[in-house]
């Protein structure tokens, strides 16, 4: 069997191996590829591993020996499934991998505006508690989190551990989903989230239904001074109307690990945003959570191989 990985920096830039993968057959690994060298790169390919990069109908008509497609990542929008069906392709993804990182991540993002670590850190690196005359001071309020209500969008897997991790720190919980399920305490409409949250985090997926459902409207309706965190998709929110909403202080702070156009367009409305936290799609990058990853990717080809597939998306 032959196998070709397109990206394989982004899931291991050396500090993985790719030996399990290597032990199923011929493998070739790019670090990356553009657009106009997939073509050439599948090649005569059987099974081909990818994270971000695109696979049309264009690409698999000129890829006539491609089997498989094992999508490094638990999003799968970069692959046509339709085209796929068509030509006999199976798509395979890895559902619920980053759970842990992913909500440690947004307590990340919520500890740093409660307590400014890194503000604190600079200022008495820079001296600033020397100079102090008293055994404390601050440069920016700090407030704690218990007591705050979190309110959540979206409670799959990742939604519901943050929802753990909140009742943890004392934080009231409340949840809006698409698909009511037990042990929440709290269901409440969108309306309902906007309206009685200190902090909001996403972790739906992105639809129709949900594309840029963060607005100029939505963010009308949440309280002022509340923040709003997005570990999700980043087409979630209109990042224009979240920008005039932190420049404006409504919102009293933005925090994402994804962004729309990634890597970063220079026009990206959120760069240079007061307020705002940005880190560049890192909640899954821990050691931890990328051996998980390949793990599971090396699992769904061993069973394709083998004739039974598992975590088939199409």
């Amino acid at each position: 069997m032959k196998i070709t990985i397109l990206d394989g920096n982004a899931v291991n830039p050396g500090d993985l191996s790719w030996k399990e993968i290597e032990s199923l057959g011929s493998l070739t690994v790019y670090p990356r590829t553009a657009p106009s060298d997939v073509v050439s790169r599948i090649g005569d390919s059987d099974a081909v591993l990818l994270n971000k990069v695109n696979v049309t109908e264009e690409i698999l008509s000129s890829c006539p020996n491609l089997k498989y497609i094992g999508v490094q990542a638990t999003g799968y929008n970069v692959v046509d499934l339709e085209a796929c069906r068509k030509h006999g392709v199976t798509v395979t993804n890895v559902p619920s991998y980053s759970t842990a990182g992913v909500a440690q991540l947004v307590f990340s993002f919520i500890s740093e505006w409660a307590c400014h670590v890194q503000l604190h850190s600079d200022s008495v690196m820079k001296g600033g508690w020397v100079r102090s005359p008293d055994f404390v001071y601050w440069e920016k309020p700090l407030f704690e989190i218990e007591g705050k209500t979190l309110g959540i969008f979206g409670y799959g897997n990742i939604g519901s551990r943050v929802a753990k991790i909140a009742s943890a720190y004392g934080m009231n919980v409340i949840v809006c989903t698409r698909t009511p399920k037990a042990g929440i305490e709290r269901p409440v409409d969108f309306d309902g989230l906007l309206r009685e949250s200190d902090f909001i985090s996403l972790h739906a997926p992105l639809t129709d239904k949900t594309k840029g459902i963060i607005n100029r409207n939505s963010l009308a309706k949440m309280k002022r001074g509340a923040y709003l965190i997005n570990t999700a998709r980043g087409g979630l929110v209109d990042e224009a109307d979240v920008r005039a909403a932190l420049e404006d202080g409504s919102l009293a702070g933005y925090a994402a690990d994804v962004i729309l156009q990634e890597p970063m367009s220079p026009d990206c409305p959120l760069l240079d945003a007061p307020n705002c936290l940005l880190t560049p799609h890192i909640a899954w990058a821990s050691v931890e959570t990328r051996q998980r990853l390949l793990g599971v990717v090396v699992g769904n080809l061993k069973a394709w191989a083998d004739g039974k597939p598992v975590n088939v998306v199409s």
